[in-house]
């Protein structure tokens, strides 16, 4: 059957408009995002963790490939700004809580225990509060339990869960997220967990092995 050369530049347009639309995908929705959020690190050490991710810690979230993270900013307990570069070279378990959240109080102490275990040069716990009626009840809080080995982190503002929001990774309290050494998402939970549990503590073993 012989096309006419009008009806080929209209089936072109057509092709090209779907084409269009396609690559605006990939560009403006999830393809883009998937790609600009991949890290440099290699994805040996997801790998190495996802079977990790058990127990009392089953419900960590490893991605495929870690993963870049919004700038991240709070203050410690000086009030001097602290961003999430300050810790390049340490692995992190980046934990936001607040007093009005129940589990997030219930494990808090866990929280504690395994800093004090694993929490040195290679590693930290930086539990942040996101507490926004001032910092006077959590202060009190942490010290009423006897929360000694954790450094004291807030964001007033809660920016802090909001960006992580936007970038999917907090829709609620607690909301934990494993960081690597150069700064990218190994793993994610959100909810609570016993982090002074064996389990726990095998999984941020293998992600200091990192």
């Amino acid at each position: 059957m012989k096309i006419s050369p009008a009806r080929i530049i209209t089936l072109a347009a057509v092709l090209g408009a779907v084409a269009g639309v396609g690559a605006m995908y990939m560009t403006n929705g999830g393809g883009r995002n998937e790609t600009a959020a991949l890290c440099s690190t290699d994805r040996s050490v997801t790998d190495r963790l996802k079977p990790l991710a058990r127990g009392q810690v089953a419900g960590v979230l490893v991605p495929d490939q870690p993963r870049k993270l919004p700038p991240l900013r709070f203050k410690d307990g000086e009030g001097r700004d602290v961003s999430l570069a300050d810790f390049a070279g340490k692995t992190v378990l980046l934990n936001l809580w607040a007093t009005w959240c129940a589990p997030c109080r219930e494990e808090m102490p866990a929280l504690n225990a395994l800093q004090q275990e694993l929490g040195g040069e290679a590693f930290t716990v930086a539990a942040v509060t996101i507490d926004t009626q001032g910092l006077d009840k959590p202060r009190e809080f942490l010290k009423e339990l006897n929360i000694s080995a954790l450094a004291f982190y807030a964001d007033e503002t809660a920016r802090i869960f909001q960006d992580l929001k936007v970038a999917g990774r907090a829709v609620g309290l607690p909301t934990t997220l494993l960081i690597d050494k150069e700064g990218c998402e190994i793993g994610y939970l959100p909810g609570p967990a016993d982090w002074a549990s064996d389990d726990a503590k095998a999984l941020i073993r293998a992600a200091i092995g990192g």
